[in-house]
């Protein structure tokens, strides 16, 4: 047991670094990153206060050194509102563990990536909402400034949701040795 919660801390530590070290490496392509889905995923299999804290000590990092400039108010918004993906992964994953999803991949993929689509509408309203008030404009200025990179980020969460949740899923799932989710289907 013991063993198994060490190999628990030390993924989800290997998470916050995949977060960091990926919007490092996107840092040229705005707004399409990997972050929002590998805190979802974290939340999936580890539940939903693991998810927050992946969200929450990614932005911790990345937010203090971020290579678009430091404001503390928008990087407290990013370090709460990314921390959605993973309480909404963790709550999905508790309720989805065990279910068997043979011979429905394809439907799986599409909720997954519908879910990429709303949680990255409800983060990017909420930040675009926190902007607004920051830099004093109106938040249908802020919106309507912001849509073409809101839909950029949708876009690509989009497809990396429902393209990459099942092979995810399944290796934490091999790592740790577990079979939980019946995502894995053939």
């Amino acid at each position: 047991m013991f063993k198994l919660k060490i190999l628990k801390v030390a993924i989800i530590s290997t998470l916050v670094a995949l977060c960091v070290a990926t919007n490092y490496a996107l840092v040229g392509v705005y707004n399409v990153k990997v972050m929002d889905f590998i805190v979802f995923v974290g939340g999936f299999c580890f539940g939903p206060i693991a998810g927050a804290l992946i969200g929450i000590l990614s932005w911790a990092v990345y937010g203090v050194i971020n290579p678009y400039g430091f404001m503390p108010q928008i990087w407290l918004a990013t370090m709460l509102f990314e921390s959605i993906y993973g309480i909404i992964g963790g709550l999905l994953g508790r309720t989805l563990a065990s279910t068997s999803f043979d011979g429905q991949r394809l439907k799986l993929s599409v909720f997954f990536g519908t879910m990429g689509f709303l949680l990255t509408l409800i983060y990017e309203v909420i930040l675009n909402v926190v902007w607004a008030q920051v830099f004093e404009i109106s938040i249908i200025g802020a919106i309507v400034v912001a849509a073409p990179f809101t839909v950029v980020h949708e876009l690509s969460n989009v497809t990396i949701f429902s393209v990459g949740s099942i092979p995810m899923i399944t290796a934490v799932e091999k790592i740790m040795g577990v079979k939980r989710f019946g995502v894995s289907a053939k």
